[in-house]
Protein backbone atom coordinates (compact mmCIF):
# COMPACT_ATOMS: atom_id res chain seq x y z
CA UNK A 1 0.00 0.00 0.00
CA UNK A 2 1.17 3.16 -0.95
CA UNK A 3 -0.07 6.87 1.25
CA UNK A 4 1.13 10.28 0.34
CA UNK A 5 -0.14 13.42 2.73
CA UNK A 6 -0.46 16.93 1.28
CA UNK A 7 -1.16 19.39 3.03
CA UNK A 8 -3.81 21.97 1.68
CA UNK A 9 -4.32 24.69 4.45
CA UNK A 10 -2.95 24.71 8.16
CA UNK A 11 -4.96 22.35 9.38
CA UNK A 12 -6.41 20.65 6.16
CA UNK A 13 -4.88 18.24 3.54
CA UNK A 14 -5.17 15.61 1.09
CA UNK A 15 -4.62 11.55 2.26
CA UNK A 16 -3.71 9.68 -1.40
CA UNK A 17 -3.58 6.13 -0.93
CA UNK A 18 -2.95 3.49 -3.26
CA UNK A 19 -4.30 -0.13 -2.24
CA UNK A 20 -3.05 -3.37 -4.39
CA UNK A 21 -4.86 -5.48 -6.65
CA UNK A 22 -4.37 -8.28 -4.36
CA UNK A 23 -6.11 -6.66 -1.45
CA UNK A 24 -9.15 -5.87 -3.55
CA UNK A 25 -9.45 -9.32 -4.82
CA UNK A 26 -9.60 -10.44 -1.24
CA UNK A 27 -12.01 -7.96 -0.46
CA UNK A 28 -13.87 -9.21 -3.00
CA UNK A 29 -13.98 -12.53 -1.74
CA UNK A 30 -15.50 -11.45 1.70
CA UNK A 31 -17.87 -9.09 -0.06
CA UNK A 32 -19.34 -12.36 -2.06
CA UNK A 33 -19.13 -14.76 1.37
CA UNK A 34 -21.13 -12.23 3.36
CA UNK A 35 -23.73 -11.31 -0.05
CA UNK A 36 -24.07 -15.09 -1.33
CA UNK A 37 -26.10 -15.82 1.89
CA UNK A 38 -28.99 -13.53 0.54
CA UNK A 39 -28.74 -14.33 -2.63
CA UNK A 40 -31.66 -15.50 -4.49
CA UNK A 41 -30.84 -17.52 -7.44
CA UNK A 42 -32.74 -20.67 -9.18
CA UNK A 43 -31.94 -23.79 -8.78
CA UNK A 44 -29.97 -22.66 -5.98
CA UNK A 45 -30.19 -22.71 -2.05
CA UNK A 46 -28.97 -19.32 -0.41
CA UNK A 47 -25.20 -19.35 0.02
CA UNK A 48 -24.63 -21.94 -2.31
CA UNK A 49 -24.33 -19.90 -5.72
CA UNK A 50 -20.71 -20.41 -7.25
CA UNK A 51 -18.84 -17.55 -7.72
CA UNK A 52 -19.40 -17.10 -11.86
CA UNK A 53 -23.04 -17.82 -11.84
CA UNK A 54 -23.61 -15.07 -9.11
CA UNK A 55 -21.12 -13.04 -11.14
CA UNK A 56 -22.60 -13.75 -14.80
CA UNK A 57 -26.16 -13.13 -12.79
CA UNK A 58 -25.71 -10.08 -11.17
CA UNK A 59 -22.22 -8.73 -12.39
CA UNK A 60 -19.17 -8.50 -10.07
CA UNK A 61 -19.69 -4.99 -10.25
CA UNK A 62 -22.67 -5.86 -7.13
CA UNK A 63 -19.60 -6.61 -4.98
CA UNK A 64 -17.87 -3.48 -4.97
CA UNK A 65 -19.67 -1.68 -2.07
CA UNK A 66 -19.42 -4.24 0.28
CA UNK A 67 -16.15 -4.86 -0.70
CA UNK A 68 -15.41 -0.94 -0.47
CA UNK A 69 -17.10 -0.96 3.15
CA UNK A 70 -14.76 -3.43 4.14
CA UNK A 71 -11.15 -2.59 2.64
CA UNK A 72 -11.68 1.40 3.12
CA UNK A 73 -11.62 1.42 7.13
CA UNK A 74 -8.50 -0.74 7.25
CA UNK A 75 -6.55 1.13 4.60
CA UNK A 76 -7.63 4.83 5.66
CA UNK A 77 -6.17 3.35 9.17
CA UNK A 78 -3.01 2.39 7.80
CA UNK A 79 -2.39 5.31 5.75
CA UNK A 80 -2.78 7.26 8.60
CA UNK A 81 -0.58 5.69 10.29
CA UNK A 82 2.14 5.26 7.77
CA UNK A 83 1.72 9.31 7.24
CA UNK A 84 1.70 10.06 10.87
CA UNK A 85 -1.07 12.21 10.85
CA UNK A 86 -3.56 12.38 13.37
CA UNK A 87 -7.07 13.04 12.05
CA UNK A 88 -9.66 15.24 14.46
CA UNK A 89 -12.91 14.85 12.44
CA UNK A 90 -14.01 12.09 9.67
CA UNK A 91 -12.59 12.61 6.65
CA UNK A 92 -14.48 13.44 3.43
CA UNK A 93 -13.85 10.44 0.93
CA UNK A 94 -13.51 10.36 -2.86
CA UNK A 95 -13.31 6.97 -4.39
CA UNK A 96 -10.75 7.28 -7.29
CA UNK A 97 -10.78 4.00 -8.99
CA UNK A 98 -12.02 0.58 -7.69
CA UNK A 99 -12.14 -2.08 -9.66
CA UNK A 100 -11.74 -6.14 -10.04
CA UNK A 101 -7.61 -6.57 -10.97
CA UNK A 102 -6.88 -3.24 -10.53
CA UNK A 103 -5.41 -1.28 -7.53
CA UNK A 104 -7.85 0.32 -4.97
CA UNK A 105 -7.18 4.24 -5.38
CA UNK A 106 -8.87 6.88 -2.84
CA UNK A 107 -8.29 10.96 -1.50
CA UNK A 108 -8.97 11.41 1.49
CA UNK A 109 -9.92 15.23 2.39
CA UNK A 110 -8.55 15.51 6.41
CA UNK A 111 -8.76 18.00 9.46
CA UNK A 112 -5.75 17.11 11.76
CA UNK A 113 -4.30 18.60 14.80
CA UNK A 114 -3.56 21.57 14.58
CA UNK A 115 0.18 22.53 14.79
CA UNK A 116 1.06 24.64 18.37
CA UNK A 117 3.75 27.66 18.15
CA UNK A 118 5.16 28.01 21.96
CA UNK A 119 5.56 31.30 23.12
CA UNK A 120 6.73 31.70 26.64
CA UNK A 121 5.90 29.20 29.36
CA UNK A 122 8.45 29.19 31.98
CA UNK A 123 8.78 32.08 34.21
CA UNK A 124 5.43 32.70 33.96
CA UNK A 125 3.91 35.36 36.61
CA UNK A 126 0.97 34.74 39.39
CA UNK A 127 0.45 36.65 41.92
CA UNK A 128 1.30 35.53 45.50
CA UNK A 129 -1.40 34.47 47.84
CA UNK A 130 -1.21 33.33 51.51
CA UNK A 131 -3.74 30.32 52.87
CA UNK A 132 -4.32 32.25 55.74
CA UNK A 133 -7.87 32.56 57.54
CA UNK A 134 -9.25 35.18 58.87
CA UNK A 135 -11.60 35.96 61.69
CA UNK A 136 -14.35 37.00 59.42
CA UNK A 137 -13.79 33.63 57.41
CA UNK A 138 -14.01 31.44 60.64
CA UNK A 139 -17.16 33.26 62.14
CA UNK A 140 -18.67 32.71 58.70
CA UNK A 141 -18.30 28.71 58.19
CA UNK A 142 -19.31 28.56 62.29
CA UNK A 143 -22.42 30.34 60.98
CA UNK A 144 -23.23 28.25 58.60
CA UNK A 145 -22.58 25.25 61.03
CA UNK A 146 -24.74 26.64 63.10
CA UNK A 147 -27.61 26.39 60.39
CA UNK A 148 -26.87 23.05 59.71
CA UNK A 149 -27.47 22.01 62.84
CA UNK A 150 -30.27 24.41 63.57
CA UNK A 151 -33.10 23.34 64.92
CA UNK A 152 -37.23 24.21 63.42
CA UNK A 153 -39.11 25.45 66.03
CA UNK A 154 -42.62 26.11 65.74
CA UNK A 155 -44.06 29.86 65.65
CA UNK A 156 -47.57 30.23 66.61
CA UNK A 157 -47.73 34.32 67.76
CA UNK A 158 -45.58 35.70 64.98
CA UNK A 159 -45.81 36.72 61.35
CA UNK A 160 -43.50 34.49 58.89
CA UNK A 161 -40.35 36.07 57.76
CA UNK A 162 -37.98 35.62 55.24
CA UNK A 163 -35.88 32.27 56.28
CA UNK A 164 -38.57 30.75 57.85
CA UNK A 165 -40.40 27.34 56.90
CA UNK A 166 -43.98 27.74 56.20
CA UNK A 167 -46.47 25.36 55.58
CA UNK A 168 -48.81 26.06 53.02
CA UNK A 169 -51.94 25.28 50.96
CA UNK A 170 -51.86 26.84 47.83
CA UNK A 171 -54.03 26.56 44.37
CA UNK A 172 -53.41 28.46 41.42
CA UNK A 173 -55.04 29.60 38.46
CA UNK A 174 -55.26 31.48 35.42
CA UNK A 175 -58.45 33.17 34.04
CA UNK A 176 -60.15 31.37 36.70
CA UNK A 177 -59.20 28.13 35.80
CA UNK A 178 -56.91 25.68 37.51
CA UNK A 179 -53.43 24.39 35.65
CA UNK A 180 -51.43 21.19 36.12
CA UNK A 181 -49.12 21.51 39.08
CA UNK A 182 -51.06 24.75 40.77
CA UNK A 183 -51.68 22.60 43.69
CA UNK A 184 -50.64 21.18 46.54
CA UNK A 185 -51.61 20.73 50.29
CA UNK A 186 -49.27 21.34 53.59
CA UNK A 187 -46.23 22.40 51.23
CA UNK A 188 -43.12 22.88 53.30
CA UNK A 189 -41.46 26.33 51.88
CA UNK A 190 -38.80 28.41 52.78
CA UNK A 191 -39.17 31.72 52.18
CA UNK A 192 -36.57 33.85 50.28
CA UNK A 193 -35.11 30.81 48.71
CA UNK A 194 -36.52 31.95 45.34
CA UNK A 195 -37.39 28.53 44.91
CA UNK A 196 -41.50 30.16 43.29
CA UNK A 197 -42.56 32.17 40.93
CA UNK A 198 -40.95 35.86 41.29
CA UNK A 199 -43.36 37.90 43.83
CA UNK A 200 -44.86 34.30 45.44
CA UNK A 201 -42.93 34.25 48.61
CA UNK A 202 -42.96 37.88 49.33
CA UNK A 203 -46.43 37.84 49.69
CA UNK A 204 -46.35 35.27 52.09
CA UNK A 205 -44.23 36.93 54.15
CA UNK A 206 -46.35 39.01 56.94
CA UNK A 207 -48.83 35.79 56.93
CA UNK A 208 -49.48 34.37 60.04
CA UNK A 209 -50.71 30.81 61.29
CA UNK A 210 -54.06 30.39 60.18
CA UNK A 211 -54.34 33.59 57.40
CA UNK A 212 -55.95 32.97 54.07
CA UNK A 213 -54.39 35.43 51.09
CA UNK A 214 -54.64 35.80 47.13
CA UNK A 215 -51.18 35.89 46.29
CA UNK A 216 -51.23 37.64 42.50
CA UNK A 217 -48.24 36.43 40.31
CA UNK A 218 -47.05 36.64 37.06
CA UNK A 219 -45.38 34.21 35.14
CA UNK A 220 -41.99 34.85 33.59
CA UNK A 221 -41.70 35.03 29.90
CA UNK A 222 -39.15 32.89 29.41
CA UNK A 223 -41.16 29.63 31.66
CA UNK A 224 -40.88 26.30 30.56
CA UNK A 225 -44.32 25.53 30.70
CA UNK A 226 -45.40 27.82 27.23
CA UNK A 227 -49.06 27.68 27.96
CA UNK A 228 -48.22 29.49 31.41
CA UNK A 229 -45.69 31.81 30.02
CA UNK A 230 -45.97 35.25 31.05
CA UNK A 231 -49.96 34.65 32.62
CA UNK A 232 -50.79 36.11 35.62
CA UNK A 233 -52.07 33.99 37.97
CA UNK A 234 -53.81 33.98 41.50
CA UNK A 235 -52.82 31.31 43.89
CA UNK A 236 -55.21 31.22 46.91
CA UNK A 237 -52.86 30.65 50.02
CA UNK A 238 -53.56 29.14 53.42
CA UNK A 239 -51.23 29.30 56.52
CA UNK A 240 -51.00 26.11 58.50
CA UNK A 241 -47.97 26.29 60.36
CA UNK A 242 -44.52 28.44 60.53
CA UNK A 243 -41.45 27.15 60.97
CA UNK A 244 -38.30 28.67 62.75
CA UNK A 245 -34.95 28.52 62.36
CA UNK A 246 -33.24 28.37 65.83
CA UNK A 247 -29.50 27.87 65.86
CA UNK A 248 -27.61 26.50 68.95
CA UNK A 249 -24.81 27.98 71.14
CA UNK A 250 -21.87 28.69 70.28
CA UNK A 251 -19.99 27.05 73.23
CA UNK A 252 -18.04 23.85 74.71
CA UNK A 253 -21.77 22.00 74.13
CA UNK A 254 -22.17 22.72 70.84
CA UNK A 255 -18.43 21.31 69.95
CA UNK A 256 -19.02 18.43 71.57
CA UNK A 257 -22.16 17.66 69.88
CA UNK A 258 -20.45 18.31 66.08
CA UNK A 259 -16.76 17.13 67.05
CA UNK A 260 -14.67 15.04 69.27
CA UNK A 261 -13.58 18.27 70.93
CA UNK A 262 -14.21 19.28 74.58
CA UNK A 263 -14.16 22.73 74.36
CA UNK A 264 -14.95 25.80 71.86
CA UNK A 265 -11.91 27.15 71.26
CA UNK A 266 -10.25 23.79 70.61
CA UNK A 267 -12.69 22.95 67.95
CA UNK A 268 -12.24 26.63 66.70
CA UNK A 269 -8.51 26.17 66.12
CA UNK A 270 -9.31 22.78 64.04
CA UNK A 271 -11.88 24.12 62.11
CA UNK A 272 -9.41 26.83 61.46
CA UNK A 273 -6.79 24.55 60.43
CA UNK A 274 -9.14 22.39 58.12
CA UNK A 275 -9.85 25.59 56.44
CA UNK A 276 -6.35 26.79 55.90
CA UNK A 277 -5.56 23.01 54.36
CA UNK A 278 -8.85 23.60 52.11
CA UNK A 279 -8.17 27.27 51.08
CA UNK A 280 -4.28 25.81 50.02
CA UNK A 281 -6.03 23.30 47.81
CA UNK A 282 -7.89 26.14 46.27
CA UNK A 283 -4.91 28.48 45.74
CA UNK A 284 -3.52 25.52 44.21
CA UNK A 285 -5.43 24.82 42.38
CA UNK A 286 -5.85 28.72 41.19
CA UNK A 287 -2.06 29.08 40.19
CA UNK A 288 -2.28 26.05 38.14
CA UNK A 289 -5.29 27.60 36.17
CA UNK A 290 -3.17 30.80 36.29
CA UNK A 291 -0.36 29.42 34.14
CA UNK A 292 -2.45 26.81 32.21
CA UNK A 293 -4.05 30.11 30.80
CA UNK A 294 -1.04 31.92 30.99
CA UNK A 295 1.19 29.58 28.50
CA UNK A 296 -1.93 29.14 26.18
CA UNK A 297 -2.45 32.68 25.94
CA UNK A 298 1.10 33.08 24.94
CA UNK A 299 1.27 30.36 22.32
CA UNK A 300 -0.33 30.62 18.81
CA UNK A 301 -2.66 27.94 16.96
CA UNK A 302 -5.78 27.58 15.29
CA UNK A 303 -8.12 25.37 16.63
CA UNK A 304 -10.49 23.26 14.12
CA UNK A 305 -14.01 23.73 14.48
CA UNK A 306 -14.41 19.73 14.85
CA UNK A 307 -12.13 19.55 18.03
CA UNK A 308 -14.40 22.66 19.43
CA UNK A 309 -17.64 19.89 18.48
CA UNK A 310 -15.93 17.10 19.98
CA UNK A 311 -15.48 18.65 23.04
CA UNK A 312 -18.65 20.28 23.42
CA UNK A 313 -20.34 16.78 23.04
CA UNK A 314 -18.02 15.26 25.53
CA UNK A 315 -19.18 17.85 28.38
CA UNK A 316 -22.88 17.79 27.42
CA UNK A 317 -22.40 13.97 27.99
CA UNK A 318 -20.39 14.55 31.38
CA UNK A 319 -23.37 16.98 32.60
CA UNK A 320 -26.08 14.57 31.24
CA UNK A 321 -24.45 11.68 33.63
CA UNK A 322 -24.20 14.21 36.50
CA UNK A 323 -28.10 15.14 36.04
CA UNK A 324 -28.87 11.28 36.10
CA UNK A 325 -26.32 11.01 39.79
CA UNK A 326 -28.75 13.54 41.16
CA UNK A 327 -32.74 11.52 39.73
CA UNK A 328 -32.82 14.21 36.61
CA UNK A 329 -32.26 13.53 33.09
CA UNK A 330 -31.51 16.45 30.53
CA UNK A 331 -34.95 16.46 28.84
CA UNK A 332 -35.77 17.19 33.11
CA UNK A 333 -33.26 19.90 33.24
CA UNK A 334 -34.16 21.69 29.49
CA UNK A 335 -37.75 21.97 30.70
CA UNK A 336 -37.47 23.22 33.93
CA UNK A 337 -34.57 25.72 32.73
CA UNK A 338 -36.37 26.23 29.48
CA UNK A 339 -33.42 25.98 27.52
CA UNK A 340 -32.80 24.02 24.48
CA UNK A 341 -30.48 21.70 23.56
CA UNK A 342 -28.73 24.12 21.20
CA UNK A 343 -28.75 26.68 23.99
CA UNK A 344 -26.62 24.71 26.30
CA UNK A 345 -24.28 23.84 23.64
CA UNK A 346 -23.53 26.99 22.88
CA UNK A 347 -22.88 27.97 26.45
CA UNK A 348 -20.36 25.50 26.75
CA UNK A 349 -18.67 26.24 23.46
CA UNK A 350 -16.26 28.89 25.39
CA UNK A 351 -15.40 26.74 28.15
CA UNK A 352 -15.21 23.61 25.05
CA UNK A 353 -12.64 25.93 23.33
CA UNK A 354 -10.56 27.24 26.13
CA UNK A 355 -10.11 23.32 27.16
CA UNK A 356 -8.94 22.65 23.42
CA UNK A 357 -6.40 25.05 23.37
CA UNK A 358 -5.41 24.38 26.71
CA UNK A 359 -4.44 20.81 26.48
CA UNK A 360 -2.94 20.87 22.95
CA UNK A 361 -0.71 23.56 24.41
CA UNK A 362 0.33 21.28 27.43
CA UNK A 363 0.50 18.57 25.03
CA UNK A 364 3.49 20.70 22.77
CA UNK A 365 5.42 21.75 26.25
CA UNK A 366 5.28 17.91 27.59
CA UNK A 367 7.25 16.78 24.27
CA UNK A 368 9.53 20.21 24.18
CA UNK A 369 10.22 19.34 27.79
CA UNK A 370 10.54 15.77 27.55
CA UNK A 371 7.70 14.73 30.09
CA UNK A 372 7.09 11.41 29.94
CA UNK A 373 5.42 8.90 32.27
CA UNK A 374 6.97 5.93 33.73
CA UNK A 375 5.27 2.27 34.45
CA UNK A 376 5.62 3.02 38.58
CA UNK A 377 3.27 6.27 37.48
CA UNK A 378 0.69 3.98 35.78
CA UNK A 379 1.08 1.48 38.23
CA UNK A 380 0.27 4.03 41.05
CA UNK A 381 -2.61 5.53 39.49
CA UNK A 382 -4.26 2.54 39.37
CA UNK A 383 -3.19 1.25 42.49
CA UNK A 384 -5.05 4.62 43.45
CA UNK A 385 -8.15 4.13 41.18
CA UNK A 386 -8.32 0.35 42.84
CA UNK A 387 -8.70 1.67 46.14
CA UNK A 388 -11.24 3.77 45.14
CA UNK A 389 -13.47 1.53 43.66
CA UNK A 390 -12.74 -1.60 45.76
CA UNK A 391 -11.33 -3.40 43.30
CA UNK A 392 -7.48 -4.77 42.25
CA UNK A 393 -4.99 -2.87 40.15
CA UNK A 394 -5.09 -5.72 37.94
CA UNK A 395 -9.00 -5.57 37.83
CA UNK A 396 -8.89 -1.77 36.58
CA UNK A 397 -6.35 -2.27 34.28
CA UNK A 398 -8.37 -5.03 32.41
CA UNK A 399 -11.23 -2.73 32.27
CA UNK A 400 -9.17 0.52 30.78
CA UNK A 401 -7.77 -1.89 28.15
CA UNK A 402 -11.10 -3.35 27.77
CA UNK A 403 -12.75 0.01 26.71
CA UNK A 404 -9.44 1.20 24.91
CA UNK A 405 -9.12 3.78 28.09
CA UNK A 406 -5.54 2.66 28.91
CA UNK A 407 -3.73 5.24 27.03
CA UNK A 408 -6.32 8.12 28.13
CA UNK A 409 -4.82 7.03 31.45
CA UNK A 410 -1.22 7.66 30.52
CA UNK A 411 -2.22 11.34 28.56
CA UNK A 412 -3.79 12.24 31.78
CA UNK A 413 -0.86 11.62 34.08
CA UNK A 414 1.25 13.03 31.76
CA UNK A 415 -1.01 16.15 31.62
CA UNK A 416 -0.95 16.37 35.29
CA UNK A 417 2.91 16.34 35.23
CA UNK A 418 3.15 18.86 32.67
CA UNK A 419 1.24 21.45 34.82
CA UNK A 420 3.00 20.37 37.74
CA UNK A 421 6.29 21.67 35.31
CA UNK A 422 4.83 25.02 34.74
CA UNK A 423 3.99 25.67 38.45
CA UNK A 424 7.40 24.51 39.44
CA UNK A 425 8.60 27.30 37.15
CA UNK A 426 6.25 29.96 37.20
CA UNK A 427 7.45 33.02 39.85
CA UNK A 428 5.24 33.92 42.34
CA UNK A 429 4.66 38.21 42.44
CA UNK A 430 2.93 40.21 45.24
CA UNK A 431 -0.08 41.66 43.74
CA UNK A 432 -0.35 45.91 43.62
CA UNK A 433 -1.85 47.06 46.62
CA UNK A 434 -4.95 48.00 46.28
CA UNK A 435 -6.79 51.44 47.51
CA UNK A 436 -8.00 50.57 50.10
CA UNK A 437 -4.48 48.86 51.25
CA UNK A 438 -2.63 51.92 50.14
CA UNK A 439 -4.87 54.61 51.82
CA UNK A 440 -3.26 53.62 55.60
CA UNK A 441 -0.25 54.76 54.03
CA UNK A 442 -1.23 58.02 52.29
CA UNK A 443 -2.80 59.04 55.24
CA UNK A 444 0.31 58.38 57.52
CA UNK A 445 2.48 60.80 55.01
CA UNK A 446 -0.35 63.31 55.21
Amino acid sequence: MKATWEKIEKNLGVLEVEVGAERVAAALDKAFNKVVKKANVPGFRKGKVPRPIFESRFGVESLYQDAIDILLPEAYGEAVEETDIFPVDRPEVDIEQFAKGQPFIFKAKVTVKPEVVLGQYKGLEVPAQKAEITEDELNAELKRLQERHAELVVVDDEPAANGDIAVIDFDGSVDGVQFEGGQAERHSLELGSNSFIPGFEEQVVGMSTGDFKDVEVTFPEAYHAENLAGKAAVFKVKVHEIKRKQLPELDDEFAKDVSEFDTLEEYKADLKAQLESRKQEELKGARETAVVDAAAANAEVEIPDAMIASEVANMVRDFDNRLRQQGMNMDMFLSFSGQTREDLELQMKGDAEKRVRNNLVLEVIAKAENIEVSEEEVNAELASMAESFKRTPEEIRSILAANGSLSSLNDEISLRKTIDFLVENSVEVEAPATQEEAAPEEASAE
